[in-house]
């Protein structure tokens, strides 16, 4: 057999071309710093659902009224002879607001008192003849009927003596009307008179108002809709009620701030406004300082039932989709998942969730970007923010429930 020799320049080539293939082969091979394992868990922010008593507040529109009101209005025709108050100023029962002129009105009850005057003297003397008359008629001096006759008119005397009187009353009582008095304790208005003008001629004219503001009232309204659902949730024993005297109400007024101090609920209306579909409601605060004015828009929130054990999460741990509400849920192996679930009602910052969460569920709030469903995550516990934290401890007002 022959054998072929090369060159030893090319062995020598060969050799080197193999030395130099291996140890590419060898550095391709070597792993790239890190990439030796799984790559860390990313960390998000969770909650554990735990049950809690919760007092369902709906926040609901309201206009402010007075507590009383009275129309204070001429009873007698005269002149208005002087205004004795000051325009928006505090009044009390019976204080004088308005006198007019009473000379009329005196010449009426001074006569009305010579009426009397009258109607006693006739009186006397019809009583002294049958007086002279009975001695009489028993030893038949006189006949039956002259008698008889005289206690007709005795009894007609007392007749007239009565309506005399009577008559003296009224005008009395139209005479004291001439000065007109606050009828009841409240802020006055302005004056609808001046000095000089011509009242009570046919009607009742109109002269003032009292409002008493404090305490004032409050009118809501809530849609029977909320209503039938809030009393369909009592009737099964998922809610409880307040209670008339344990229901809160707090008062939001027109330019965002809270009123310092919280009202009662009086009553709930029986009947369903036609037009609006609304019930109303009435509310009572007390108003010292008169900061409240009738006819304030204002918005209340009401506490109107007790959840027992309601189950809450924070408004951003729901994603909302066209199928419906989830959240991501951390497992015992700290796997996400992701679940969905029924929240049909918020409360400040927290939904209230009636379905797909249990006690002790980790629910992821902050790190939602990084955890996938399956993905191993490193939970940590989430931490509200201060605003947050303070609605979470004293609710503020929930929306109108709403079904997802």
């Amino acid at each position: 057999m022959r054998v072929r020799r090369f060159p030893m320049s090319v062995s020598l080539r060969l050799v080197s071309t193999l030395m130099l293939s291996f140890l590419l082969a060898a550095c391709g091979n070597k792993p790239a710093p890190g990439a030796g394992g799984p790559p860390p868990a990313s960390e998000v922010s969770v909650v554990t659902i735990a049950p809690t008593r919760l007092a369902l507040t709906n926040e609901l529109p309201g206009r402010l009224e007075a507590s009383r009101v009275a129309e204070v209005r001429a009873r007698v025709p005269g002149i208005v002879l002087k205004r004795t108050f000051e325009e928006g100023s505090n009044v009390k029962v019976g204080q004088v607001l308005f006198k007019i002129d009473p000379a009329s009105l005196q010449a009426t009850f001074a006569s009305s008192q010579a009426t009397v005057a009258k109607a006693e003297a006739n009186l006397a003397q019809a009583t002294l003849k049958v007086q002279r008359y009975k001695p009489l008629v028993e030893t038949n001096a006189i006949s039956k009927q002259e008698y008889d006759d005289a206690l007709t008119m005795q009894k007609q005397a007392t007749a007239e003596l009565a309506l005399a009187k009577a008559s003296r009353q009224s005008a009395g009582l139209n005479l004291g009307y001439a000065t007109v008095t606050a009828p009841i304790a409240g802020r006055i208005g302005r004056a609808q008179v001046t000095e000089g003008a011509l009242v009570g001629q046919g009607e009742a004219t109109p002269l003032a108002t009292v409002q008493q503001v404090d305490p004032i009232y409050v009118n809501l309204t809530q849609s029977s809709t909320d209503v039938l659902r809030l009393r369909r949730a009592m009737a099964e024993g998922k809610l409880q009620s307040a209670g008339k005297d344990a229901a809160k109400v707090e008062l939001l007024t027109e330019d965002g701030q809270v009123y310092p101090q919280s009202g009662k609920l009086l009553f709930t209306d029986l009947t369903v406004d036609e037009s609006s579909g609304a019930v109303t409601l009435r509310a009572e605060f007390p108003n010292s300082k008169r900061l409240l004015l009738p006819g304030m828009y204002v918005r209340a929130r009401l506490e109107q039932a007790v959840n027992e054990a309601a189950l809450t999460v924070p408004q951003q741990a729901v994603q909302r989709t066209a199928d419906g509400a989830s959240v991501m849920v951390v497992g015992a192996d700290n796997k996400v998942a992701l679940r969905p679930v029924k929240a049909d009602t918020t409360q400040g910052n927290l939904l209230i969730v009636t379905a797909g969460l249990n006690a002790g569920d980790r629910v992821i709030v902050e790190g939602l970007q990084k955890a996938k469903p399956g993905a191993v995550v490193k939970p940590v516990p989430w931490s509200a923010p201060v605003a947050d934290a303070n609605i979470g401890a004293a609710p503020a007002a929930a929306s109108t429930p709403k079904t997802n």
